[in-house]
């Protein structure tokens, strides 16, 4: 079962999840919501559409921007709406 950790906690885990270029797309149902705060950063993927971003924080560390997600993706995306990403030293093990 794929799961997330960051400082030695798990964040999201899912025997459900999407992969797209390489990254394991958790459903939102399955990240624990009390390790996300909203970011207020956006970008912009040419295929994806609009990508936005929470901090992922634990044990009073925030790591910012670390998780991603597309909240009305494109429709070539649509697979991954909602559904969360990680970077930024947070461990995706399959």
């Amino acid at each position: 079962m794929p799961k997330a950790t960051w400082n030695g906690v798990v964040i999201a885990e899912s025997d459900s999840f999407e992969s797209v270029e390489g990254n394991i797309y958790f459903p939102p149902s399955s990240i624990k919501k009390e390790y996300f705060t909203d970011s207020s950063h956006h970008t912009h993927c040419g295929w994806k559409g609009e990508c936005s971003y929470f901090n992922v924080v634990v044990n009073g560390r925030e790591n910012q921007n670390a998780a991603w997600y597309y909240p009305d993706p494109l429709p070539a995306a649509k697979n991954i709406t909602g559904y969360v990403a990680f970077w930024k030293g947070v461990e995706v093990i399959k």
